[in-house]
């Protein structure tokens, strides 16, 4: 029998899970309001919150999974990547609760914990499989082997597609967070619309730094003409920008598939909440035969419930971390 508490804390969100053998029986996420005042992450105001938030994320947790501290077998963390502060609290919290209990830690690559949350509810994909990981901060395709062999075959070369829609939202002057709020508008909005180029990048990389700045010189130039052009025609850009986006995404992951003959797809990470990608991955699974995972919304932004299940998966293999261990901001995939 196994009982994994685990952590992540490597951006702005606190987050406790337990893992009971293999089963996520709990998954608190703690918010942090305090970001929107400033349009994204302040770094220092983040780890401090972490702070303040991680003891009642986990005694809450413990409470949800109907478990006692003396019950836990290990301790999983997100060890990078991310920001410094913040994981140094999860770190930090994560090494002296193993300490006192005297159970062994458990480090987690935050990357491959995103492409393992495949492995909490069924359906559960076959390896090898291919997984698109698209966050705030990364754009992958991964060749998932095994649970310990995966392999980035496509990433970004300069700035994430989750960048992307964060930036077009401020722009769009929307709110901190702007992706789900893009999500939202572009539901009531025509994708067609607004045509945006797509980068044309050799082999399975991504690139949307160029993208970013059609956008901007578009809304200057119709504003020039109309100053209320946003306020107009707001859903009708979000549409467009989330179906260019999509479109690129997408394009990419059919000629990953072909390329490796591979149709097990799964998508994750933040951005792969977005209900306009997850429906076109559904329609592509249908014309081109795929078999497609998606996970639960709750699995799909930063959360512990993924760290607890790739925790779970080494603690399988006994393959523990030493209280030496460090965060690692950079942390190599």
């Amino acid at each position: 029998m196994s009982v994994i508490l685990a952590i992540e804390s490597s951006c702005d969100d606190t987050s406790v899970a337990i893992c009971n053998n293999g089963k996520i029986t709990a998954n608190v996420i703690a918010n942090q309001t305090i970001h929107q005042n400033y349009g994204g992450v302040i770094p220092e105001l983040a780890s401090r919150v972490h702070q303040q938030n991680i003891v009642p994320a986990v005694e809450q947790a413990l409470i949800n999974a109907n478990v006692k501290k003396q019950d836990i077998s290990a301790v999983a963390f997100t060890q990078g990547p991310g920001l410094l502060g913040s994981l140094l609290v999860g770190v930090s919290f994560a090494k002296s609760f193993a300490l006192g209990l005297n159970i062994p830690l458990i480090s987690v690559n935050h990357m491959h914990a995103h492409i393992l949350a495949h492995f909490i509810d069924d359906p559960k994909p076959n390896f090898p499989f291919l997984c698109l990981t698209v966050s705030g901060g990364h754009t992958q395709i991964v060749l998932v082997k095994s649970y310990f062999d995966m392999e980035i075959i496509g990433e970004t070369l300069d700035d994430a597609a989750g960048e992307a829609f964060d930036k077009t939202a401020k722009i769009l002057q929307l709110p901190y967070p702007g992706g789900p709020l893009i999500d939202r508008h572009a539901q009531k909005g025509n994708p067609l619309a607004y045509k945006f180029p797509e980068p044309q990048i050799a082999g399975l990389n991504f690139s949307f730094s160029g993208f970013k700045t059609s956008i901007l010189y578009f809304i200057r130039k119709e504003e020039k003409e109309n100053p209320n052009f946003i306020e107009e025609n707001l859903d009708d850009i979000c549409a467009s920008v989330q179906f260019s986006i999509i479109k690129i995404l997408l394009n990419k992951l059919k000629k990953a598939a072909v390329e490796y003959q591979i149709n097990e797809i799964a998508i994750a990470g933040g951005v792969s909440a977005n209900s306009g990608l997850r429906k076109s991955l559904q329609e592509t699974a249908v014309e081109l035969g795929w078999k497609v995972y998606i996970p639960a919304f709750q699995y799909c932004t930063d959360n512990a419930g993924m760290v607890a299940i790739a925790g779970y998966q080494k603690y399988l293999v006994n393959d523990f971390a030493s209280q030496n261990i460090s965060p690692l901001p950079r942390m190599e995939f």
